[in-house]
């Protein structure tokens, strides 16, 4: 998968699949079983260190991240989060770090959050040779600027504001942009007004593809269930008990069985 074949997905009709991946044995599952997009978010920051925002994950952690799903990927195009910090400072270090992350990680595109305000530090890492998808509507590293997860874009300014954010990074080359949590019809609206292909969390069906974390869809946080969330499975269950029947067979001493031993 490459990024010139997602473009054409958009062309020819055909939904993008993407999934977030932070290891290499389940990256390597989601790689077998035909996802397009395989997304090392920085929700890394949540789901592996157990933050409680995605802004403490640092570039170095997003880099070693990074390296065990592009082993695993055999077919799918991955994508690593630019975190917190790494290009918000000035162009030139966000350039820098772009190149950093896809030499050191050997991912085959970083992702952004932002419009106009880092348009021309995207601008700059497509022309140095970087693929960049964007980001807008729910941006999680600006959570503490909104003051929380809530459904963006619920007013017309700030809708305006993201349709012509929009076209400032289609224009400026992205392969495609995320859309999270925004109303399914301006998703739509977007969709129809930009030439990359648009992916959606919590944005409705007439986006371009569709992404989801994860261990979200796999039902590993119970805890989480927003209404966008579909589960897929639900293995916090299976996992549990699996434990607990491991646990009860070293106390009772029936493993290692006999079958079991040298």
């Amino acid at each position: 998968m490459t990024t010139t074949k997602i473009r054409q997905m958009k062309q020819s009709g055909e939904k993008i699949a993407m999934l977030t991946s932070y290891d290499y044995t389940l990256a390597r599952l989601v790689d077998e079983a035909g996802v397009d997009i395989l997304l090392v978010g920085d929700s890394a920051s949540n789901i592996v260190c157990g933050n409680q925002y995605t802004l403490p994950i640092t570039l170095d952690e997003m880099i070693f991240l990074t390296r065990g799903v592009v082993r695993a990927a055999q077919h799918s195009l991955v994508v690593a989060d630019m975190p917190f910090g790494s290009y918000q400072v000035n162009e030139d270090e966000a350039v820098r770090n772009a190149i950093r992350m896809v030499k050191e990680s050997g991912a085959d595109a970083v992702k952004l959050e932002g419009g106009r305000e880092i348009v021309g530090a995207i601008r700059r890492m497509v022309q140095a040779g970087v693929p960049v998808c964007g980001h807008l509507g729910l941006t999680p590293q600006s959570v503490n600027q909104f003051g929380g997860y809530g459904l963006r874009a619920k007013e017309e300014a700030e809708a305006q504001k993201l349709v012509a954010d929009a076209k400032l990074l289609d224009e400026a080359g992205c392969f495609c942009i995320v859309l999270e949590k925004i109303p399914a019809a301006l998703a739509k609206r977007v969709t129809e007004q930009v030439s990359c292909p648009t992916i959606g969390i919590g944005a409705g069906n007439g986006t371009d593809g569709q992404v989801l974390v994860l261990h979200d869809m796999l039902g590993l946080n119970q805890g989480f269930k927003p209404k966008f969330l579909r589960q897929f499975a639900h293995l916090a269950g299976d996992i549990h008990s699996a434990v607990a029947d491991y646990v009860a067979s070293v106390k009772d001493t029936s493993f290692p069985s006999a079958e079991e031993s040298y």
